[in-house]
């Protein structure tokens, strides 16, 4: 079995370090707690998982090849994602954050309606697989390796992080910081709906 590794692990490493909503939600939480931010990753990473099951099995791919269906990802998607802005943008920086939700959840959530995450293991993970190979296994090994090197970004991320905390603990540093959060959830959800 000849996995294209070099080429999958570089495309890899450029979608996780460009910034999606999966990154505003658990950077965003991680400022204020490290069991928030690792809470919103194990959402994250589980919504991964899904993913990655799903993509494996060849349910995604026939979402992806019937239109309305991801039409309908893609809204429900969007509009959750605007949700989450509108949300943080109406938050106060001095609000207890434990009446902000399930951050868990949250990331779950955030994860599993973004149908670019579909995407992307519809479309990376082929382009590495052996043709030549049985085309499950190569799937199921190239998905825990996505999952896998997420979860590692998020463990080195969300630490790292929280040592932002400090300088955010300052309510006008919040403030802006929180109207950012919100403002990027806001766009992806729009860049989402004409994508």
């Amino acid at each position: 079995m000849h996995i294209a590794w070099t080429s999958f692990l570089v495309a890899l490493l450029i979608i996780m370090i460009v910034p999606g909503p999966d990154f505003v939600l658990i950077m965003g939480n991680a400022v204020r707690s490290l069991k928030r931010g690792t809470q919103a990753a194990l959402g994250v990473i589980t919504g991964l998982l899904i993913h990655a099951t799903l993509a494996t099995i060849g349910l995604s791919a026939l979402v992806a090849a019937v239109p309305t269906a991801l039409l309908v990802v893609k809204v429900i998607g969007a509009l959750y994602l605007a949700y989450i802005g509108f949300m943080t943008l109406k938050s106060k920086p001095t609000e207890s954050q434990e009446a902000k939700g399930n951050v868990f959840l949250r990331g779950l959530l955030c994860d599993l309606l973004n149908p670019k995450v579909m995407l992307t293991f519809l479309s990376l993970i082929p382009q590495a697989m052996d043709p030549n190979s049985a085309p499950l296994p190569q799937a199921a090994l190239l998905s825990a390796v996505t999952v896998g090197v997420f979860a590692l970004f998020w463990v080195i991320v969300v630490p790292a992080a929280r040592q932002l905390g400090a300088l955010l603990s300052k309510p006008k540093i919040r403030a802006t910081f929180e109207r950012v959060c919100g403002t990027a959830l806001i766009g992806m959800a729009a860049s989402v709906l004409v994508a």
